[in-house]
C-alpha cells in the first residue's frame, strides 16, 4: 500500500515492502523535496565513469612514455675548483685520494663510497683545474687538451683483448685490420653496426694491447674524440676520453693517465709529529 501525505512545504513517499510490486526498485530512487517527483539513476553512470578515468589515465601513461623527455634540471652541474686538498673517496674496492681540483663535481668532494668518479685534466701533464686554465677547461674545440676520465664500477670488467675478441670483432668488416697511423692498427666498423661512424684502432704496448675507439670528422660531430676502456682493479674500470686531434700523442697520454692513477691509489703521508719546542 502507498500513503501519500502533503502539506505546503513538502511531501514523502513512503513504500511498505510487500505492498508494492516495485519494492525491489527501492535502491534506483531517489526522492526530491523541492518538487515532489521520483527520479531513476541511470544503471550506465558508473560504467561510464570508469571508462572515463581508465582512457585519462592510459593518455597519461603514453604521455609519460612517449613524450619528448624535458632537461632534468636537477642533475648535478660541473663545478671545478682550484683546491688541491686530498679527498678519500673508495669505487667499490679501490681507495684513492684525489685532489679536489681533479673531481667535476661538488658531491664527489665530500668523500666516500661512489659508484663511479668524473675527472678531468688537461694535457700534457694531466694537471687539474686551476683558475688560469678555465678556459681551456670550458672549451669543446676539435683540439681541446682536456682529458676526461671515468672511474666507475663493472662487474663485467674485461680486458683490453677480450673486448677486441668478445666484442669488437663481430662488427669490424676487416678481422686482420690495415695499417694505420702513428704505429697504430686500423678497423673498420660495418655499415650496419652502431659503432659505423667510428674508427677502431689497436696499439702495442709493454703491458698489452690498447684500443681505442675514435669519432669520424663529420657535420653531425666537427670535434670528434678518442676513448679507451681498460680495467685498473677488481670490478673497477677506467675510461678516458681526449680530442682526435692528439690521437699521435696515445702512448704519451695513456702513460700519463695510468701514472696518474698510481698517484691517486697512493695514501697521503701521515704527518709527523710536531717536534716539543724548548721553553723560553
Amino acid at each position: 500500500m502507498i500513503a501519500v501525505t502533503t502539506d505546503r512545504y513538502a511531501s514523502y513517499v513512503k513504500y511498505s515492502g510487500h505492498d508494492s510490486a516495485e519494492s525491489g526498485m527501492d535502491l534506483k530512487m531517489t526522492y526530491s523535496d523541492t518538487d515532489g517527483t521520483i527520479r531513476k539513476r541511470s544503471g550506465w553512470l558508473i560504467p561510464l565513469g570508469v571508462f572515463l578515468v581508465t582512457a585519462a589515465l592510459s593518455a597519461l601513461v603514453l604521455l609519460y612514455y612517449l613524450a619528448p623527455n624535458a632537461p632534468n634540471f636537477l642533475e648535478e652541474q660541473v663545478a671545478p675548483t682550484s683546491r688541491g686538498d686530498l679527498i678519500a673517496l673508495r669505487v667499490h674496492d679501490l681507495k684513492l685520494w684525489v685532489p679536489a681540483n681533479y673531481l667535476q663535481f661538488e658531491s664527489a668532494r665530500q668523500g666516500g663510497t661512489r659508484k663511479d668518479l668524473a675527472l678531468f685534466a688537461i694535457l700534457p701533464d694531466l694537471a687539474g683545474w686551476s683558475n688560469w686554465e678555465a678556459s681551456n677547461f670550458a672549451a669543446n674545440t676539435p683540439d681541446s687538451p682536456v682529458v676526461f676520465l671515468l672511474i666507475r664500477e663493472e662487474q663485467l670488467n674485461l680486458t683490453e683483448a677480450d673486448r677486441l675478441s668478445r666484442i669488437y670483432t663481430a662488427y669490424i668488416s676487416n678481422p686482420q685490420g690495415t695499417p694505420g697511423p702513428f704505429g697504430l692498427t686500423q678497423y673498420a666498423f660495418r655499415e650496419d653496426s652502431g659503432y659505423r661512424n667510428q674508427d677502431l684502432f689497436v696499439g702495442q704496448t709493454p703491458a698489452g694491447i690498447e684500443i681505442l675507439r675514435c669519432d669520424r670528422l663529420s657535420p653531425e660531430v666537427p670535434s670528434p674524440s678518442c676513448l679507451r676502456d681498460t680495467p685498473i682493479a677488481h670490478a673497477v674500470a677506467l675510461s678516458y676520453r681526449f680530442k682526435r686531434e692528439h690521437l699521435s700523442r696515445w702512448q704519451e697520454i695513456g702513460q700519463g693517465v695510468d701514472k696518474l692513477i698510481e698517484t691517486f691509489e697512493k695514501p697521503p703521508k701521515p704527518q709527523a709529529a710536531a717536534e716539543p719546542q724548548p721553553r723560553p
